[in-house]
């Protein structure tokens, strides 16, 4: 197995997390009443319980580094997430920021933030 980091975030109510992840492509690789792990082909990503998380002023975040950010994008825009900058769950389309990388972002229902990252 290659050496690998595992995002751990919050979530309010993890059956609600585990369906709006499955929209995106996601499959519950663990579930019981203290833990979520979600997977997508390489990506994976792990919750925990926080039922007092407030999306408004929640800190949590991540990056996904994907091949595809092109497809993962279209198949965020596909299962109807918004393309605006404010609520939550919603889309910004990727653009190549200053640092030369090209970055799009989604912010989950819970307000936790994954840039998603185009490999180099």
């Amino acid at each position: 197995m290659v050496d690998h980091a595992t995002p751990n975030l919050p979530s309010r109510d993890l059956d609600a997390t585990a369906g709006f992840y499955r929209t995106l492509g996601f499959e519950v690789g663990f579930h019981d009443p203290g833990w979520l792990i979600l997977e997508r082909g390489t990506i994976m990503l792990e919750f925990f319980p926080d039922p007092g998380l407030d999306p408004a002023t929640t800190a949590a975040g991540c990056c996904l580094r994907v091949d595809d950010l092109d497809g993962l994008y279209a198949d965020c825009v596909a299962a109807g997430l918004p393309v605006t900058h404010l609520g939550w769950p919603r889309l910004h389309p990727p653009t190549v920021e200053e640092s030369g990388m090209r970055i799009g972002y989604l912010v989950d229902a819970d307000g936790n933030l994954l840039r998603l990252v185009q490999n180099l």
